[in-house]
Formats: structure tokens, C-alpha cells, sequence
């Protein structure tokens, strides 16, 4: 069995993407999702707890961090993909699928039961990699505690 643990590399045109967090950016990673819709006012300790506890996914030009996603996993059985972004000045250039079919072609994926992904924004993008709406009652249960960032103790 392939080592799910190593690092994988992309690369296309002048882009790469990477899942060593040696490379991550953790302060440009900051930088959008404190702005972002799902997590503002994030800071940023809590941003690389959650990268050091997750199979990271930098895209980058050159040196620059430009999109980003992640998987919170066990490895074995369940993936949560969250945190995915290419920054605006990149969009429209087909990064962000780029992005997620490296995911989506990560040898952890082959072994996976269930991955799931919380987005109201691009539902279109993960239709096209087998994402589907769950729609049962009773069967998917979240706690939600948005603005949970910007409350200051």
C-alpha cells in the first residue's frame, strides 16, 4: 500500500501544488481566511493548529501562496475537505479545479469510506468530482457557531 503520509507534488504550467507543510504559507493562509466567509476574524495560531492537525494542500505561483484547501483525516476511513480558496486575482483560470482534482487524486482518497465538504459558495466545482447535496432528514447533524473568530474574550 502506497504511503499516505508523503508528500505529493502537481505541477502545471507555471503552478505547483504541494502537501508538504514545511512549504505552507501560514501567514498568507491567515491572510484570506480571516476575510473569508466561513472563518473572519480567525487568528492566526488557529490557523496552523489546524494545518499541523490536517493533509494540507498549498498551490502556489513560484514562491506565492495562492489558493489553499485541506482534508481533516484519519487516513483510513473520513476526510472533511474545508478552508478551500484561490485568491480572486487567480480565479477564472481553472486553479480551483486544478486544486481540488490533485485533491481528489491524493492516495489517501482511494481508502476513504466518506469525504465531506460544508460550501455555499461553488457547489458547481464539487458536483464535477462526485460531491453530491445530502438532503436525507435526520441524518447529517452539525454544530454551527458562526462569528465564532471575531468575539474577543
Amino acid at each position: 500500500m502506497t504511503n499516505v503520509k508523503e508528500v505529493c507534488n502537481w505541477s502545471k504550467d507555471a503552478y505547483r501544488i504541494t502537501t508538504d507543510i514545511s512549504q505552507l504559507d501560514i501567514p498568507a493562509v491567515h491572510a484570506y481566511l480571516t476575510r473569508s466567509s466561513w472563518a473572519p476574524g480567525i487568528d492566526e495560531q488557529t490557523v496552523r493548529d489546524g494545518a499541523e492537525n490536517s493533509l494540507n494542500f498549498s498551490l502556489f505561483d513560484g514562491e506565492k501562496q495562492i489558493g489553499y484547501a485541506r482534508f481533516i483525516t484519519d487516513y483510513a476511513t473520513f476526510a472533511y475537505l474545508c478552508d478551500v480558496y484561490v485568491l480572486e486575482e487567480y480565479q477564472g483560470k481553472n486553479l480551483g479545479a486544478w486544486l481540488i482534482e490533485c485533491v481528489q487524486s491524493h492516495p489517501v482518497t482511494a481508502r476513504l469510506r466518506r469525504m465531506a465538504l460544508f460550501t455555499s459558495t461553488a457547489p458547481w466545482l464539487y458536483e464535477k468530482f462526485g460531491y453530491t447535496p445530502v438532503n436525507e432528514p435526520n441524518y447529517t447533524w452539525v454544530i454551527t457557531r458562526p462569528g465564532l473568530y471575531l468575539k474577543k474574550d
